[in-house]
């Protein structure tokens, strides 16, 4: 008889978002993200850190001072670097991401042609930057859902 507490398909995708937010240098948000094609196949996946080729002992991690001796012009965000490194269409994709994407990365979600967003949490959701996002994937025939991923124990047995 199979096993009958096997995870969801959700969880699995949310899972390997959070796996690999783990991947991510940054000291204060790591973001993983997933991309799931219609037959239920992994097709990308990315988290957030500096593009190829910069040294991260180098470039600030840093959120105040001048922009540009802060993370914030340096740092690619997880949603398009797993829309980069799929090697596929993404036309009708889920996106399984572990925070609520920004307004750029809103713009690559639509142009790319992922149609669902499943994230984990919104913190940032009273920013002008999640609102427009909000406002273009909505507009955009995007679907959101948030759901609590499960805290997994493996059992090797």
């Amino acid at each position: 008889m199979k096993r009958e507490d096997y995870i969801s398909w959700d969880d699995y995708f949310m899972g390997v978002a959070q796996l690999s937010a783990l991947r991510s240098k940054d000291p204060v948000t790591q973001v993983g993200a997933c991309i799931v094609n219609q037959k239920k196949r992994i097709v990308g996946i990315g988290y957030n850190g500096f593009p190829i080729g910069l040294d991260d002992d180098v470039y600030p991690w840093g959120k105040e001072g001048d922009f540009v001796d802060t993370k914030y012009p340096y740092v690619v965000h997880a949603e398009p670097n797993a829309i980069l490194n799929s090697t596929v269409t993404l036309d009708n994709a889920s996106l399984y991401v572990t925070l609520f994407p920004c307004h750029e990365c809103a713009k690559l979600i639509i142009q790319s042609g992922i149609k669902e967003i499943v994230y984990h949490e919104n913190k940032y959701q009273d920013k002008a930057s999640v609102q427009a996002s909000m406002r273009m994937l909505r507009d955009a025939g995007v679907t959101m859902r948030q759901i609590k991923p499960l805290k997994v124990t493996l059992n090797a047995t």
